[in-house]
């Protein structure tokens, strides 16, 4: 049987920032829930040993949690208005069975996260704190942003949202199709940390992958838009492939070198249907139009089946509607792939002249490749260097030095 701590320890991990969703709501104040919910657990390692594990932790712990929220407004002589407020919200059973309803409180939480009175960096620091419980020094590395910048910004957005007064709900539908585009965003920057960081243990990771991936289905659920498909879509199909992206010592695996059998195959099933309902909207967004181009790799076999052109064409599209030097450089490298190497590297050279991309690692990568591909070796040489000195996660570092190895072993 496992100890009470252990259960604790494992309830915190999946369900503390449900909870903490819901106490936000019932008390209307970050810090208070936060401060609560760790008294709360600290009563569960108190009274679990001998009381037994309730049926319902996730309801024990935030009605345990709402009386210490209660006893903090005591301790700091807040009680007034705020006493009573609190002592007249009910808990019932039903108003923590997150899965039973929508909107739930996660998605309340994550939309005044996402709020337009916050700047977009704030939105991001906040939401990846409060919803996905991340640390101020784990939001750093993810952003390469100083701690004590990454812990003002979390301040000052949460002061805003109390002074703003800022409703724990979702959005009217009115409001929803202007608001949805923000909260797309952090959701899929919440999914990226959990599936691009190499940073905390992998179970923590693939709990927040699952935790954006279940916020795309609430989203879904809310308002069906092709993005909001085309989001969810998208974050399937990547999810597919994360068992195959990486060797048994951590080693970075490039799709075209992934043993497609340990794909997903239902992941991906799903992620092609739903990107295919997106698509017959008919006008695609840049969610969208990101999900139609992974669905086009995961249809391929083996990597020699992938339909570039067609990759080019969902690229030119994506110009259209986001001109961005990173969504150009993809398209560069898709035309490598579809009219040959010497055509792609012409195509960077050229938006390596833009000072967006001189410090973006992935540009110098590709460019190396495509030298490799040519015979340039010492130009691939010079261009992975570089690509090596901008890495910033450790299985690109470690991928990177391998390349570099091979090119000088073949150059003597």
């Amino acid at each position: 049987m496992q100890a009470v701590s252990q259960v604790v320890d494992e309830i915190f991990r999946h369900e503390s920032q449900r909870v903490l969703a819901t106490l936000i709501r019932l008390v209307g104040d970050f810090d208070l829930a936060e401060d609560a919910l760790q008294e709360a657990l600290t009563a569960a390692l108190q009274q679990w040993p001998s009381e037994g594990v309730p049926q319902n932790p996730r309801a024990w712990l935030v009605s345990t949690a709402r009386f210490k929220a209660i006893d903090l407004i005591r301790r700091r002589v807040r009680f007034a208005a705020s006493y009573s407020e609190l002592t007249e919200l009910p808990v019932a059973p039903h108003e923590l069975d997150e899965d039973a309803h929508l909107p739930d409180d996660t998605l309340r939480l994550i939309f005044a996260c996402c709020h337009p009175v916050l700047p977009s960096e704030a939105q991001a620091a906040l939401t990846l704190r409060e919803v996905c419980g991340l640390t101020t020094e784990e939001i750093g590395r993810a952003f390469l942003t100083p701690t004590t910048t990454i812990a003002q910004r979390i301040v000052r957005a949460k002061a805003k949202i109390r002074e703003a007064q800022i409703p724990y709900e979702v959005p009217s539908p009115a409001e929803l199709v202007e608001r949805i585009q923000d909260v797309l965003r952090v959701t899929y920057l919440l999914f990226n940390e959990g599936y691009y960081s190499s940073s905390g243990e992998t179970a923590t990771r693939e709990v927040l992958s699952a935790e954006a991936i279940r916020l795309g289905r609430l989203l879904i659920e809310l308002i069906p838009l092709p993005e909001v498909q085309g989001l969810l879509a998208l974050m399937l199909i990547h999810e597919s492939r994360r068992l195959a992206r990486t060797g048994l010592d951590g080693e970075l695996i490039l799709m075209e070198d992934q043993d497609r059998t340990k794909w997903d195959r239902a992941l991906i099933d799903e992620g092609q249907r739903l990107a295919m309902e997106a698509s017959k909207s008919g006008k695609l967004g840049h969610y969208a139009l990101q999900a139609a181009i992974a669905s086009i790799h995961a249809s391929a076999k083996v990597a020699g089946e992938t339909d570039w052109a067609e990759i080019v064409r969902m690229y030119d599209q994506m110009l259209i509607i986001h001109d961005s030097p990173v969504v150009a450089l993809n398209r560069a490298v898709a035309v490598a792939m579809a009219s040959g190497p010497a055509e792609g590297l012409v195509l960077i050279d050229d938006l390596l002249l833009r000072d967006e991309l001189q410090r973006y690692g992935l540009a110098h990568s590709a460019r190396a490749n495509l030298c490799r591909r040519l015979g340039q070796t010492e130009a691939a040489i010079r261009s992975y260097k570089r690509a090596l000195e901008l890495a910033t996660q450790d299985p690109e570092r470690n991928f990177l030095a391998a390349k570099l190895a091979e090119l000088h072993r073949m150059s003597k």
